[in-house]
C-alpha cells in the first residue's frame, strides 16, 4: 500500500552559525614583531596588551586624520602628500628632517625603491608617475 509524504523537517538554525562582524585591525603577532625588534629585551604579557591597546588606538587615530585631511583636499584616495601634512603635525617632519630621511633611515631597500624616485640607467626614473 502507498504511504503518505512526510514533509521534512527543517533544521533549526543554531546561534554558533552567525558570526558578529568585527572591524579589521592591525594583527598582534605584527604588533609583537615590530616592538619586540625595537625593545630587543623580553616583554611581560600584561606590558603587551597596554602596548597593542596603544598601538591599535594610534592606528585608527592616523587612520582618521588621513582620511580628514583626504576629504579636505576634495579627493576620494589618500596621497603621500596627506601623510607629509600629517607627519608634519605631529613633529616628525621637519625642514631639518625631510621625509625621504625618515624613509631611507627607517625603512628597508626595497620600500625605499617604491617610495622614493631614483634615476637608472637609460634615462628612466622608478618609480614611474
Amino acid at each position: 500500500p502507498l504511504q503518505p509524504l512526510r514533509a521534512k523537517p527543517v533544521p533549526k538554525r543554531s546561534g554558533a552559525s552567525r558570526k558578529k562582524t568585527r572591524e579589521p585591525g592591525v594583527a598582534s603577532s605584527l604588533i609583537k614583531k615590530i616592538f619586540r625588534h625595537y625593545v630587543k629585551m623580553p616583554v611581560a604579557r600584561d606590558a603587551f596588551k597596554i602596548v597593542e591597546k596603544c598601538s591599535v588606538r594610534y592606528f585608527k587615530q592616523l587612520s582618521s586624520d588621513l582620511e580628514a585631511y583626504t576629504r579636505h583636499a576634495g579627493r576620494k584616495t589618500v596621497e603621500m602628500a596627506d601623510l607629509e601634512v600629517l607627519m608634519r603635525r605631529q613633529g616628525l617632519v621637519t625642514d631639518k628632517m625631510p621625509l625621504c630621511v625618515l624613509i631611507e633611515r627607517y625603512l628597508p631597500l626595497e620600500y625605499r625603491k617604491l617610495l622614493i624616485p631614483i634615476a637608472v640607467s637609460g634615462n628612466k626614473v622608478i618609480p614611474c608617475k
